[in-house]
């Protein structure tokens, strides 16, 4: 009887294990190497030829720019939130709590839409930006705030339940042995959650390189000025270059590949951390 359960157990756990990797293989694995294929397809030089293009290295800089402005803010934010959501109880609390999810309730597209009402020319604010001579969508400032607002949760729900698993007694105890707020943050609360906090900083960076939707809406698509690299590949492929579509479609995928190996490894060393009682 226990031979038997076993061996249905065996058969049951290889099934699954089967059709999870089928799955991933044909979601996941399968386009990466057709963009790969699609991107080479006519040789190396064609490919370097592609993303050497003026339009093409203008939307790399453009969305490693906004992304390195992007990450930093977003990680400042989610620090903060995370800290007064998990560490203390006020007035207001679920009302950021639900702010910090919005961007996850709301399409990426209505958030473009409505950054339009508000600043675009006939928007809320457009008679004043106009006479300051300032331009907000349909150029570089649009672009940040649409990145923004959908990658801001990322740092915060990474971090906030981290912190609250963690209670407060140990910055209690440092700050009853004479330490200052700083000091406690830097030298009790940051060592306590820098796995998160890393692990929170590669989604957002991962969401902000690839964010397509809200930018899409708010960039204006001016090529060469505000179109990111995945807008710049939707107008590759729309226009039927294929293989300069692809060949950036292939940069992104590189960067998408970085960060899932920097992704696991955080994962391994938080896991790691945690078995060892937080040290690492």
């Amino acid at each position: 009887m226990n031979d038997t359960k076993a061996t249905t157990g065996f058969w049951s756990n290889a099934a699954l294990t089967a059709a999870a990797l089928l799955i991933v293989g044909v979601l996941i694995v399968l386009p990466l190497l057709v963009v790969l294929q699609q991107a080479f397809a006519e040789g190396a030089a064609a490919w370097l030829a592609s993303v050497a293009e003026p339009d093409a290295r203008a939307a790399v800089w453009l969305t490693l720019g906004v992304t390195a402005a992007v990450v930093p803010l977003n990680t400042a934010f989610g620090l903060a939130a995370a800290w007064a959501i998990a560490k203390f109880r006020f007035k207001g609390r679920s009302l950021l709590l639900s702010l910090v999810d919005l961007p996850f309730a709301v399409s990426p597209v209505i958030a473009g839409l409505v950054f339009i009402l508000v600043f675009g020319r006939h928007g809320w604010l457009g008679n004043w930006l106009d006479a300051h001579n300032l331009r907000v969508v349909f150029a570089v400032p649009g672009i940040l705030l649409a990145t923004l607002f959908v990658t801001f949760p990322f740092v915060a729900r990474e971090l906030i339940p981290l912190m609250a698993e963690q209670g407060s007694e140990e910055e209690q105890a440092a700050l009853s042995l004479g330490a200052t707020g700083w000091q406690t943050f830097v030298k009790v609360t940051l060592p306590n959650i820098k796995w998160g906090l890393l692990y929170g900083v590669i989604l957002c960076n991962a969401r902000a390189m690839g964010e397509f939707g809200a930018v899409s809406v708010v960039s204006g698509h001016i090529r060469g000025e505000t179109n990111t690299l995945p807008l710049h590949v939707e107008v590759l492929y729309n226009e039927y270059s294929f293989t300069a579509a692809f060949a950036c479609a292939s940069i992104l995928a590189g960067l998408a590949i970085v960060t899932l190996v920097l992704k696991t490894v955080v994962e391994i060393k938080g896991e790691q951390a945690a078995d060892n009682g937080g040290e690492a």
